[in-house]
């Protein structure tokens, strides 16, 4: 049986010859198959998951450059201009922020920012690049809460183009840039919520020295102790106000020096106000602000601002040879409009003159025995340190 079946093994030989060409072609069929459906499946297994690893989708890369009046964009812009003041004195420390001015190293702030500092204090500047140097104070004002330091030796200064807060509508876009809680280079947005809100701020010494008046502008801009003194910038990337107050939740208008945080109650100085009182500042070391030469009543509780009956000095309330007695004003008038804009209280009253500019003409109403009359008046100067 061994023979007979070798031989018929070979005794088939073109057969067989046949057949293992049949059994080649059909491998290769079979191989192919076989890859296709392992491709499929492959892909079917990809695309649900089913696999051994976890690739995550991820979007693809997006162009580098940002719209010039995006956020990113007005920040990109604006950041190597804007600084942080850390300011050391004998009892305190505090941390602000700043930009900068001109070629000549003037860095505009806020007057509560570098109080601390007093007269022996120090006041030092970062950049956005982490280079630090020290600084002077130029001239400073707590009437306005602004103040203007200077550094030397800094080359490549990059002044912030100053806007035109007069410009300003209700519902623009802004950007705010400082150093909340000492978070340098911090970028938040918001809109300008309302214009001409009347606020003071300060009056931590007691004796009214220290109290600011400004005509404000509103934003819900986040601002939160620290961003003092950082520009409030519109969609052009210019400067349209200094950051100077919140309002917390527990508490009135205050610099943003206290430890409550934003609640969308921000206030900012008009940088048309900030820009004369800079220039003064940088030019004579102090500024002067508008007066109409009489003693308000602070204590009066009626609807308006009344004259008071003598000066805190004891003089008469109405200045001799001032503005107020060549209107014609009288210990006991009571001032209830500027320019046609009411005035409630004797604090709104000084936020509106403060607002413009010594030799600027207004028009008050003031009651007089019942009845009102109007009374052109041109405003006199004053300085104050």
């Amino acid at each position: 049986m061994f023979g007979r079946g070798a031989l018929q093994y070979a005794g088939a030989g073109g057969a067989a010859g046949r057949g293992k060409r049949f059994l080649v072609v059909w491998s290769l069929v079979v191989a192919l198959v076989s890859a296709g459906i392992g491709g499929v499946v492959g892909a079917y297994v990809e695309r649900t998951g089913l696999g051994g690893g976890v690739h995550l989708p991820q979007a693809g890369r997006v162009p580098a450059g940002r719209a010039p009046d995006s956020v990113a964009g007005i920040a990109s812009r604006a950041l190597p201009s804007v600084v942080t003041l850390h300011v050391t004195g004998t009892d305190q420390g505090d941390t602000g922020t700043g930009f900068v001015l001109d070629t000549q190293g003037h860095i505009l702030t806020n007057n509560h920012v570098v109080a601390p500092a007093g007269s022996d204090g120090a006041i030092t500047v970062t950049f956005s690049s982490g280079d630090t140097v020290k600084a002077t104070v130029i001239g400073h004002d707590s009437g306005y809460d602004l103040a203007v330091v200077q550094v030397r030796g800094v080359h490549g200064l990059t002044p912030l183009p100053l806007g035109n807060s007069d410009d300003v509508r209700v519902g623009d876009p802004v950007v705010a840039i400082g150093a909340p809680f000492d978070l340098a280079n911090t970028v938040t947005s918001g809109i300008i919520s309302a214009k001409e809100r009347p606020i003071t701020a300060g009056g931590e010494k007691g004796d009214g020295s220290d109290v600011s008046y400004v005509d404000a502008l509103q934003t819900d801009a986040p601002i939160n102790p620290g961003n003092s003194g950082g520009p409030l910038l519109d969609s052009r990337a210019q400067v349209i106000g200094i950051n100077s107050a919140i309002r917390s939740a527990d508490s009135g208008s205050e610099t943003d020096s206290g430890q409550s945080g934003s609640i969308g109650l921000g206030f900012a100085i008009p940088v048309n106000q900030a820009k004369r009182v800079a220039e003064e500042l940088i030019n004579d070391g102090h500024a002067t602000h508008p007066v109409i030469g009489v003693t308000l009543d602070m204590g009066y509780t009626g609807d308006g601002a009344r004259i008071d009956t003598k000066s805190a000095g004891g003089g008469p309330a109405v200045s001799r040879g001032g503005p107020g007695e060549r209107a014609g004003l009288k210990a006991g008038d009571v001032i209830t409009e500027v320019d046609g804009q009411r005035v409630h209280t004797a604090e709104e009253l000084i936020v509106k003159i403060r607002a413009h500019r010594p030799g600027d003409s207004l028009r008050l109403t003031v009651r007089r025995g019942g009845t009102d009359r109007e009374v052109p008046l041109r405003l006199g100067a004053a300085e104050q340190n």
